[in-house]
């Protein structure tokens, strides 16, 4: 039988006191950030977790849940960030809000709230699987459109459908040159079913799949930099397919730089849909993904984490194709 870890084996581990330990964990009177961190480090090679902290998250509901996402200087993550918020106070919590910008330390700090500041859960959509507390703790977490654990249930639209739909926009207006810009292969999330869509799609009509890997997190000036690229290396293009309405944004940038004109010489379709998106470019047709339904069902699923019931580990929801100018 696996030996239960205690305080006591934290504290030696640390080679502090018991009650140091406590006032670790507690955030109760002075305490060097040596000592701090040696406690931390201990719990994290023990993988303790207080039982305190247990009955907080399981029985007595702090009412606060971390959103944890990588910017809200994006139209699509400002909205659903703004949506989840609604859909937690409508439930009776209240929201804390951490932009990690994609920083691996500033989101496991963030995540170090939930384990040390007794929040009742984290809603992610932020972009580093890799931080070990995602895939050995059992703390309600949930993500939206990013796969960071099989721990972890997904919030998604549905990828596969929206590639299929902007694709098939494409096609069916007659372009025979499609580019697509996505996530670089590997990255761990639904938005690489857009891709796989758009590669079945154009294998099936015998035209060649090119696709142009564009960070998230990268720089707009380096984004642009690659999209020109495309017109550069490819002149032939006549559609593209862009993964989120921030790239194709910059695909009409490029267009009207290398003087191709938009819907006559190259037709653009976006993904995303956000409400800042088609205020200030009603003109970019677009595959809009369900954003307030996609904070609903998170914070649903949550709540089920949060009580101890099982929650399923994938939810997919309806994606539509909107029309603009450009396609």
């Amino acid at each position: 039988m696996e030996k239960k870890i205690k305080l006591d084996d934290v504290a030696r581990l640390a080679g502090v006191s018991k009650a140091t330990a406590s006032r670790v964990l507690n955030h109760r009177g002075y305490l060097s950030q040596k000592t701090i961190d040696k406690v931390h480090q201990a719990m994290e090679d023990l993988n303790y977790r207080p039982n305190a902290i247990a009955r907080q998250l399981y029985k007595q509901e702090t009412m606060l849940v971390g959103l944890i996402f990588p910017t809200i200087n994006n139209p699509y993550f400002a909205q659903l960030e703004a949506a989840l918020e609604k859909c937690l106070y409508n439930e009776g919590y209240r929201a804390v809000m951490g932009n990690s910008e994609n920083n691996a330390k500033k989101e496991e700090n963030y995540l170090q709230l939930l384990l040390d500041r007794q929040l009742d859960g984290l809603i992610v959509g932020a972009h580093n699987p890799e931080i070990p507390a995602y895939h050995k703790t059992s703390l309600p977490i949930v993500s939206i459109e990013r796969v960071v654990s099989n721990q972890v249930p997904v919030v998604s639209a549905d990828n596969y459908e929206g590639g299929r739909l902007a694709t098939q926009r494409l096609l069916d207006d007659g372009c025979q040159h499609i580019i697509h810009t996505n996530y670089p292969g590997g990255f761990a999330s639904p938005n690489q079913a857009r891709e796989s869509a758009y590669r079945d799609l154009m294998s099936q009509n015998d035209r060649p799949a090119i696709v142009y890997q564009v960070p998230f997190d990268e720089p707009e000036a380096q984004k642009l930099v690659r999209i020109r690229k495309i017109f550069e290396e490819h002149p032939e293009v006549d559609g593209i397919f862009a993964d989120n309405d921030t790239n194709a944004r910059l695909a009409l940038t490029a267009a009207t730089e290398a003087g191709r004109r938009c819907p006559e010489d190259i037709k653009i379709i976006g993904f995303d849909g956000a409400d800042m998106t088609r205020l200030l470019l009603p003109e970019l047709t677009t595959i809009q993904q369900p954003i307030q339904e996609m904070a609903e069902a998170a914070v649903e699923l949550l709540k089920e984490k949060i009580a101890g019931e099982p929650a399923v580990q994938y939810r997919t929801l309806p994606v539509k194709l909107v029309e603009g100018t450009t396609a």
